[in-house]
């Protein structure tokens, strides 16, 4: 009866006192569809650099986190099949746009360019490849989409429009400054944060709020920085590997998807565990223990 919404990847659930726990399963989805098959430990993985990332960037946002191992959860939700995969959270009014950051030129902002010279209304130098590095990170908000639809890569002036000029500027300052910090860290581990988008939202006190998840393979393109190449679609630690096995398969992007081989489960989970592991410089393994407490 708590369950207040049910995503792609994670179930919220209103536990009273302006909390939230957030249930994050080991559901895929790619162009909006989620796949029949699940990636185990996905949602671990989420869960544990979003939990990383929070820390990190607390000195640049409030984040909506109270507490992620189970002797912080709430009475019911102390299960030990819930262990790395639950956080429990500050309820928030979230902002109708997706905040998202490129640093390089690929994705949907790489085929907007193509067509355009432009993404989200940014006009980008001529002549650039695809993977190609921007001059600088590029704040291109996006609208949220419902259920089984895609996101719409939207301008800044939109996203001003839709949550008002104030709160736009605040999540766009917030929003480079973290992906400035977060490229940092992940060039720091051999891995290029190529582009990424973030969740926020306002508390009771209107304090703009990060929220959802921050950083991680579901949310962002990262790169092994020693097989980039401009030019091509790189190796991922994300998605893209599964992007990339739907288009081979000749999917055509509508439900239902297929299911998934077990090479590519394997191959899915490898990459996101290896994410983890470079990213916060500690076994995958310690995180789940650390989080079981």
């Amino acid at each position: 009866m708590s369950l207040i919404l049910r995503g792609k990847v994670r179930e919220v659930h209103d536990v009273g006192d302006g909390r939230l726990v957030m249930v994050t399963s080991d559901r895929i989805s790619a162009y909006d569809v989620i796949m029949p098959t699940e990636i185990p430990g996905k949602g671990q993985v989420l869960t544990g650099l979003s939990v990383h990332w929070f820390a990190r960037m607390a000195d640049i946002v409030p984040n909506h986190l109270l507490g992620w191992r189970l002797s912080e959860m709430p009475d019911g939700w102390r299960r030990r099949e819930l262990a790395g995969r639950v956080m429990l959270v500050k309820r928030l009014d979230m902002l109708p746009v997706e905040c998202v950051v490129r640093g390089y030129l690929a994705g949907s902002g790489w085929r907007d360019y193509a067509r355009t010279g432009m993404t989200s209304g940014v006009r980008l130098p001529d002549g650039l490849r695809q993977a190609d590095p921007l001059p600088t990170p590029i704040f291109t908000p996006a609208a949220k989409a419902q259920m089984g639809e895609h996101d719409e890569n939207i301008t800044a002036a939109d996203a001003a429009r839709a949550v008002g000029p104030d709160l736009a500027a605040l999540a766009e300052r917030i929003s480079l400054a973290v992906y400035a910090r977060a490229a940092d860290d992940c060039r720091d581990a051999g891995i290029i944060l190529a582009d990424t988008k973030f969740e926020m939202g306002t508390d009771s006190s209107g304090t703009l709020v990060l929220g959802d998840e921050v950083c991680t393979p579901d949310s962002s393109r990262f790169w092994p920085a020693d097989l980039w190449q401009p030019g091509q679609s790189p190796r991922s630690f994300d998605k893209q590997y599964l992007r990339d096995w739907l288009d081979a398969s000749g999917w055509d992007h509508s439900p239902p998807a297929p299911e998934l081989p077990p090479d590519v489960v394997v191959g899915t989970r490898e990459r996101y565990v290896e994410a983890y592991e470079r990213i916060t410089g500690r076994p995958f393994t310690e995180w789940l223990e650390e989080a079981a407490q």
